[in-house]
């Protein structure tokens, strides 16, 4: 799941002051590549199904847990908070948390938390709410999440329920709200407003919108094309798509394949050349690959667009801080300079270089992927709680006596320390086990997932703490997003338990893509 963040605003501009790993192919980068392969594979345990069953086990308790104290208290409203145990709607008011916890419950198996949760979708009235939607977080959490439910209910797991009229009224749901979301794409090129009020079928007159809130639509709003046979939904979402895959103008792409971030609702231009993998951008990119993985017979120029900011990716961003060049971490970029930090939400990215060198074939991206992984772990194994930043930099010109020791030994420093229930570097983690078979991965999952567990479990639920890095993380900030029941719980469940056709697979025939919230959604096209 991916927010908007102002890390641009909070960090110096300032010319990288890491180490550039070597160029891919070349005999450094063999070298980096092969130590950290024996590494890994000295550190790998043997497989234990019982640790695992154990383990899965022990995250199911812990959904359940937050389920009912959700269920219990806010029942039809978007979210617990749990220090005061009282309800809060920050998704309009239609029980965001109920829908994003459902393809969770259908892979644990959970019947009686499936047929609440299908016995309350079939009741929201998507026609209708007075606060202002997003397009974009509509999509990901509701949408993808009905869908995904769709086709579990109806595939692999379709022995949790007999009541078929619920399951179908996933699909006819996803249509009711896409009908209701889908003034968003009536602007001059095709390219959605994001911020819509249902009210009155206006928008808030944004003149631009974002690379992910643009680019993170259109496998949800293909799938349900695919599985309605009504094309108009993809064809919006390819329309817009299209002014990202065909980007003006040249300025505003200032590496092979990586772009500006905001784009002019009008004439479909970008209007500045400042991303990376980091929040507002990072999508995207992820679902470049996703869109291969769907259906590579219709969108393999999806593949070639993300294999060239894959490999720009490697060749301009990839940092090592100067205090631990075993580290390898992404810059982000203001034009053609390069910032040395970065954010929890960035460290989806190694998984997303195993999904990519995985089905494609490459090594080199598995490889760099690991490296990745390896990074974000260190966020996690440096900190007093076990659970990482939100954002961290490795610029030394921002390192002083407050925090000099901590970047000598960790390769990194925070400079903000909450912790938001976020999924990205247990996502990381599940695709490097899945993709590789290392256990060591499994390991650091579970690891990240009692730490979290011990620290942000308060009252009926989880909230964000305050400080990564204090005892006891600090203070409870009284928020449970939906996205711990839809990522959080999901991965760190799906990382120990037994294999399935909704798993990742190891042998490069996916039969489902997990959208960016963790929804599995069943693929369309040849399998890879």
């Amino acid at each position: 799941m991916r927010l908007f963040l102002s890390l641009v605003a909070l960090v110096a501009t300032n010319v990288a002051h890491g180490i550039l790993l070597p160029a891919p192919g070349s005999s450094p980068y063999r070298y980096l590549a092969s130590r950290d392969r024996d590494l890994r594979a000295r550190e790998s345990r043997d497989a234990n199904a019982t640790l695992e069953q154990e383990r899965a086990d022990a995250v199911k308790d812990a959904f359940t847990f937050a389920w009912n104290g959700y269920f219990a208290t806010c029942k039809g409203q978007d979210e617990l908070e749990p220090v005061t145990n009282t309800c809060t709607n920050p998704r309009n008011n239609w029980g965001a948390s109920a829908v994003d916890a459902l393809s969770t419950a259908v892979v644990m198996e959970s019947q009686p938390i499936v047929a609440d949760i299908i016995d309350y979708i079939q009741t929201i009235d998507y026609t209708t709410t007075a606060t202002e939607v997003s397009l974009f977080e509509t999509t990901i959490r509701y949408l993808a999440g009905m869908l995904s439910g769709y086709d579990l209910l109806t595939g692999p797991l379709a022995n949790l329920t007999s009541d078929t009229s619920a399951v179908d009224a996933l699909l006819t749901q996803s249509q009711s709200l896409a009908d209701s979301l889908s003034f968003a794409f009536d602007t001059p090129t095709g390219i959605p407003s994001n911020n819509l009020f249902f009210t009155n079928r206006t928008n808030d007159g944004s003149t631009t919108n974002g690379l992910a809130t643009i680019g993170s639509l259109v496998l949800e709003w293909q799938h349900l094309s695919d599985l309605t046979g009504n094309s108009t939904y993809g064809d919006l979402a390819q329309a817009a798509e299209a002014y990202l895959l065909n980007p003006e103008p040249a300025y505003n792409e200032p590496f092979p394949g990586l772009l500006g971030t905001n784009v002019g609702i009008d004439n479909g231009s970008f209007v500045d050349a400042t991303g990376g993998w980091i929040g507002g951008d990072d999508s995207f990119y992820e679902y470049l690959i996703k869109m291969f993985v769907y259906d590579s017979s219709r969108y393999s120029n999806y593949s070639s667009r993300w294999t060239l900011a894959a490999d720009s990716t490697i060749k301009y961003l990839a940092s090592n801080p100067a205090s631990r060049p075993d580290l390898t971490f992404l810059a982000f970029y203001e034009n053609t300079t390069f910032v040395n930090s970065s954010e929890h939400l960035a460290c989806f990215d190694g998984g997303n270089f195993l999904l990519g060198g995985s089905v494609l074939g490459r090594q080199d991206y598995i490889d760099f992927g690991l490296a990745l992984v390896n990074g974000c772990h260190d966020l996690y194994n440096s900190t007093l709680t076990g659970i990482g930043p939100e954002i961290f930099s490795w610029d030394t010109t921002g390192v002083d006596a407050s925090n000099q020791a901590f970047y000598d030994a960790n390769g990194f420093y925070s400079t903000d320390s909450i912790y938001d229930l976020r999924p990205e570097v247990i996502e990381s983690f599940y695709y490097a086990y899945r993709i590789t078979g290392n256990t060591m991965y499994q390991d650091w999952a579970w690891d990240a997932f009692v730490a979290i567990n011990a620290t942000t479990r308060v009252g009926q639920g989880f909230s964000e703490i305050s400080d990564v890095n204090a005892a006891n993380g600090g203070s409870f900030g009284n928020v449970q997003e939906s996205f711990l029941f839809a990522e959080v719980m999901k991965y760190s469940y799906l990382i120990h338990a037994p294999d399935s056709i909704f798993q990742v697979s190891t042998n490069g025939s996916n039969q489902f893509v997990f959208n960016t919230e963790a929804h599995p959604l069943r693929v369309a096209g040849p399998l890879v």
